[in-house]
């Protein structure tokens, strides 16, 4: 986790002065923990070996997204995307798989 957040301060070094990029590096900065929470642990998390499920998140995203192909403003994006969101993080937390052991 420390060389992920020594590459997070370089990129920051590197780019914090430019206007176009200050919307990635805030979402970088907001997320960058919840991204890496799962190696605070030390726990090895077996069921992270493929990234199969987000690919498979992916698709599906972007399957609906392409009959829609613009939106008009974030909330429209939102409204659309957000219930895909939820059916699968509902599927994810009443499965009997385990994605992610938590203690």
């Amino acid at each position: 986790m420390g060389l992920a957040r020594k590459m997070k301060d370089e990129i920051f070094l590197k780019y914090e002065t430019e206007n176009k990029y200050q919307n990635s590096l805030k979402t970088l900065d907001e997320g960058f923990e919840d991204a890496f929470v799962y190696l605070a642990n030390d726990i090895i998390h077996s069921k992270l070996r493929t990234t199969n499920c987000l690919e498979r998140l992916n698709e599906e995203v972007r399957r609906r997204e392409k009959v829609i192909r613009i939106f008009p403003n974030e909330d429209s994006a939102i409204s659309i995307i957000g219930p895909i969101l939820i059916d699968i993080n509902e599927d994810w937390i009443t499965s009997s798989k385990l994605y992610i052991k938590m203690k």
